[in-house]
């Protein structure tokens, strides 16, 4: 019989938090400080750590400098709007709760959260049962047996679980491997990526179906499987096509630490979490505290996670 897995909760904290600011009202505590993306990526983390229970957690975030892909192509997002700064002066609050919680956070300098998401995914592929937790499409390039998305579908109360099949079902039979070489024919205007211009969704589509891998369209270009007209979009946006599959791609080998021990999560102290919340105005949800009934039990010991 096949030992049971830890899971490992790995989130992609910019996109949860982003997704929190845009949901919900513009919530302000009795300091008059803006804390909705606050207040909703709690929600969401203490939603998963009672659905999944997990031995190992991190909250992956972007540190808003240049990545090796806007070097590559300094267009890479270029179009998307910043945000208010009500939303950035929420990062360092949601890091200090993070740090009470003993939620290991997680950035590198030149890389996105989701290259850290990649490779611890990775990294421990063996021992853990990895879940992912984003509202980014991109992220399901990452799912495999191993790993699965926990995708928040609409705001931060909603969720869909996509595991291999439900990847396959959604993209018509593509794997998540393979989803970087559709989005590097199609692009991706979300985040700037070009693709091949001419190329949309049904004939990239086709093509990986076809092909599996952007490598292998070039490599059959002249076969006669490929029409003419697309044969010749293709041959006038070779170079894009291979720069978009770059950009496209999560890293999985990011330079970071990916020891296990150093994401092992459930050593804090509920009151120091209590008085956080009570501080934020976050009241509601002090008992969703894991280990807080325990707490005001008296029972200071062996602390119950759900």
């Amino acid at each position: 019989m096949e030992e049971k897995k830890e899971n490992f909760v790995i989130i992609d904290a910019n996109s949860v938090i982003h997704r929190a600011f845009h949901a919900l009202p513009p919530l302000k505590n009795k300091k008059g400080e803006t804390v909705n993306a606050v207040y909703g990526f709690l929600l969401v983390l203490l939603k998963i750590i009672k659905e999944f229970n997990p031995k190992y957690l991190a909250a992956c975030f972007d540190l808003g400098e240049p990545t090796f892909r806007k070097k590559a192509y300094d267009q890479y997002k270029a179009k998307r709007k910043k945000a208010p700064q009500e939303f950035y002066d929420q990062i360092p609050k949601l890091k200090e709760v993070l740090k009470i919680f003993n939620v290991p956070v997680c950035e590198k300098p030149g890389f996105e959260g989701d290259d850290l998401i990649g490779t611890l995914s990775f990294s421990p592929h063996a021992e853990t049962k990895n879940i992912i937790v984003s509202g980014d499409l991109d992220t399901l390039q990452l799912v495999d047996e191993n790993t699965n998305v926990y995708f928040l579908n609409r705001g931060v109360k909603e969720a869909i679980i996509y595991n291999k099949n439900l990847v396959q079902k959604r993209y018509e039979g593509l794997s998540g491997e393979e989803l970087v070489d559709f989005k590097a024919l199609r692009g991706d205007p979300s985040d700037n990526i070009p693709g091949v211009k001419g190329i949309g969704e049904k004939t990239a589509l086709q093509l990986i179906k076809d092909f599996k891998a952007v490598e292998n369209v070039y490599k059959n270009i002249q076969n006669g499987k490929i029409g003419e007209k697309t044969r010749a979009k293709l041959l006038a946006n070779k170079d894009m096509a291979f720069l978009s599959k770059e950009l496209s791609k999560i890293k999985r080998d990011v330079p970071i630490e990916v020891s296990l021990n150093k994401y092992q999560w459930g050593k804090y102290d509920p009151r120091r979490a209590k008085s956080a919340l009570e501080d934020l105005d976050f009241k509601s949800l002090i008992k969703r505290i894991p280990g807080m009934a325990e707490e005001e039990r008296g029972s200071g010991e062996n602390l119950k996670l759900w």
